[in-house]
């Protein structure tokens, strides 16, 4: 596949994620931009929720467009392709964790018992006078401070708002593991705290402008090594 100059970040923006992939295969690399576009914020969450490192997840979300691009024939279309590239992301962020800890970060059997969350308490007030930012900021600190066997699936489940069958999808689990795990998750999250942050929950985690800007144009550079 050739690739092309980028692309205006509005242009394409009303095609399917299948139709841009067909289309990238055909030779209209330029157009992998909106994928990247489409699902920074996603892979972005999903990568700093594993790793818990802004730099890293950055490099992450590089290494898993390049190798999903890289991987794109291989790609059947019989399920999503946001659960297929976020499948390589999460992946991609297992594999970074295991070289530092050398332990596995989701393993699929349940541990006996639910570890103590490494959580501070939020500052004492009316909880109706805290603002949005410090709502958002108060949410990021609580999902952070979960287990590594829930964060990743409340994140997905919880703010980026999959379903069940996808969230198993994407992280090779049952989906009756990914329910436990999301129940118990938001059990150690105080379940009151995420219920009534509400809308501010899209808030959190930002990947925008100049951060979402710098991964498409990275990747861009990566790609053009590859021909």
């Amino acid at each position: 596949m050739e690739t092309t100059t980028a692309i205006p970040q509005a242009a394409g923006s009303d095609l399917t994620d299948n139709e841009v992939v067909d289309r990238v295969k055909a030779g209209d690399t330029a157009l992998y931009e909106i994928l990247m576009r489409r699902y920074n914020q996603r892979l972005y969450r999903v990568a700093r929720a594993i790793l818990r490192d802004d730099a890293e997840s950055e490099d992450v979300m590089q290494d898993a467009y390049v190798r999903a691009y890289e991987h794109l024939d291989q790609f059947a279309e019989r399920s999503l392709f946001s659960t297929w590239l976020t499948r390589i992301a999460v992946h991609e962020a297992l594999a970074r964790l295991r070289l530092r800890t050398r332990n596995p970060q989701l393993d699929d059997t349940d541990p006996d018992g639910d570890p103590a969350m490494n959580l501070a308490a939020p500052s004492p007030g009316p909880e109706e006078n805290v603002s949005r930012s410090e709502t958002s900021q108060l949410l990021e600190e609580a999902v952070l401070g979960l287990p590594e066997q829930y964060r990743i699936v409340v994140t997905l489940r919880d703010i980026e708002e999959l379903s069940t069958a996808e969230t198993a999808a994407a992280l090779d689990l049952t989906e009756e593991n990914v329910k436990v795990r999301l129940h118990r998750g938001r059990a150690l999250a105080r379940n009151w705290l995420l219920s009534r942050v509400g809308a501010g929950a899209k808030q959190a985690f930002p990947f925008m402008g100049a951060r979402c800007d710098r991964v498409v144009r990275r990747v861009f550079e990566r790609l053009a090594t590859l021909n």
